[in-house]
């Protein structure tokens, strides 16, 4: 049986729309409305409203990564660079 790894990371300040769309973009399909999958990953998606300071939220997604480790380490590095979102 191949080894499998799970990795949660969350994301603020992206849509779960959008860590679809660069999921997709990274060889994933969509399953449903919470699940892209790739050939030997599949990714769970959840989001919540996060409070940052007394006034100010943000939408936080959890991406629940899950796979084949070697596959696993470039397609998280590669999503994270796609939602690292710059101040302006």
């Amino acid at each position: 049986m191949t080894e499998r790894t799970r990795v949660e990371r969350s994301f603020r300040g992206i849509s779960e729309r959008l860590a679809r769309h660069y999921l997709t973009n990274l060889g994933g399909e969509r399953v449903d409305d919470e699940t892209v999958a790739g050939e030997d990953w599949t990714a769970s998606l959840s989001s919540e409203t996060v409070g940052i300071g007394p006034s100010l939220t943000l939408t936080e997604v959890t991406v629940v990564f899950e796979g084949d480790p070697d596959a696993l380490d470039g397609l998280i590095e590669d999503f994270a660079q796609k939602a690292m979102r710059a101040g302006g």
